[in-house]
């Protein structure tokens, strides 16, 4: 910048006396000459006349931060009482103190503090509607699903049969040695917890604990475990793959080409894990039966054959309820995580959010399904 563009310092002159005081706008009210006004606006402002004229005859260039500091002389010597006159002021200077007035008269304001039993009805509210929304989201979906593969059924062609082994090797397959590990483990721990809080209450506890293995593995913790497992590792990738093809547009681009993305991208998906699941199940309560055995072995002495022999005592119908929820446990993952995939509006920020929901909502759902079928079991005996 050179000398004649260097910005003139900026100054504000006081005159009159009495009722009637005018104050002075001198040189260029830009950013870079304003920063010593400030103590001299509020002491201007101290003064409280009767009338007071803003003259900005005498001013050079004007920019926001000059205007905003001209505005709030005024509005301080309007609070103390004083009527306000503007003169001398350019086409421009007038713009940048509309602007700025307009602005500062419309404040932020704190909201108003709601009524905290009205808070939480407006919330349990919001929730029921939006679960309504989004039962009814899965209906469609799970609607779309049964339609594709029905129509597979009777035209093998359009089954999607590449597509539904791809998956299953995604799903199932390569999950296999975590569920194994996972199962192995939690036969172990509840085998041991089993031992160990029986020996307090019952003497010789070991026809206990090959029971409680068996009943809690076969019936309840297997497929509990192998669907939560499920739903983060498998069902998470679902949200995570529709959603990116929503935010590409891809899902669109299916619509207007005159193919359903709920038989395209859903159906193939769902199919994969109801064999996914309860394959996985199977091999996650073997290993955890396993565990069992093992642990039993080496806490309690007891061989392996004893185990085993007392583990036939066992009914199959409590393997067969684990399997026969699995499979309903399936569908609710893959419906849920794909409804959340085509939920993804905008960038990344939604997918995170999506895939979250996708992950808590199919656990929801894995334990509300696990606890209907429990009551309905008891209720047909089974």
């Amino acid at each position: 910048m050179s000398e004649t563009d260097a910005p003139a310092r900026a100054e504000l002159l006081r005159t009159g006396e009495g009722s009637t005081v005018r104050f002075a706008a001198m040189g260029d009210w830009r950013i870079e000459t304003v920063a010593t006004l400030s103590p001299q606006i509020d002491a201007a402002a101290r003064e409280g006349p009767a009338h007071a004229v803003i003259d900005l005859t005498r001013a050079g260039r004007i920019d926001t931060s000059g205007a905003w500091l001209l505005y709030r002389l005024a509005r301080s010597l309007s609070e103390n009482g004083a009527t306000v006159e503007w003169t001398g002021a350019t086409a421009n200077a007038r713009r940048l103190l509309e602007a700025v007035s307009a602005e500062a008269a419309d404040p932020l304001r704190r909201p108003p503090r709601a009524n905290p039993l009205v808070w939480f009805l407006d919330w349990v509210g919001g929730r029921v509607v939006a679960a309504g929304r989004d039962f009814a989201r899965w209906t469609e979906i799970l609607g779309g699903v049964v339609t594709g593969f029905a129509r597979g059924l009777l035209q093998p062609r359009r089954l999607r049969v590449t597509s539904i082994v791809h998956h299953i090797d995604h799903t199932g397959i390569r999950a296999v040695p975590i569920n194994l590990v996972i199962g192995f483990l939690i036969g172990v721990i509840i085998a041991q917890q089993g031992a160990y809080q029986f020996s307090l209450y019952v003497p010789g506890p070991d026809v206990l604990v090959v029971d409680l293995v068996a009943f809690l593995i076969l019936r309840e913790i297997g497929v509990l475990l192998a669907a939560i497992m499920m739903a983060g590792r498998s069902g998470s990738a679902f949200t995570a793959e529709i959603g990116s093809m929503k935010m590409r547009e891809e899902i669109d681009a299916l619509k207007v080409i005159g193919l359903n993305p709920h038989q395209i991208l859903v159906m193939p998906r769902v199919v994969a894990l109801m064999v996914s699941l309860p394959a996985l199940t199977f091999l996650l309560c073997m290993a955890g039966i396993l565990g069992g055995a093992v642990l039993c072995y080496l806490y309690l002495g007891m061989p392996f054959d004893v185990f085993f022999d007392r583990l036939t005592v066992t009914r199959t119908e409590n393997l067969m309820a684990g399997l026969i929820k699995a499979v309903f446990m399936a569908v609710a993952i893959g419906v849920i995580s794909s409804a959340e995939g085509l939920k993804v509006a905008g960038g990344s920020d939604s997918l995170g959010r999506h895939t979250t929901s996708a992950v808590v909502k199919s656990i929801l759902m894995i334990i509300a399904i696990d606890g209907i079928f429990a009551i309905f079991f008891v209720q047909i005996g089974f």
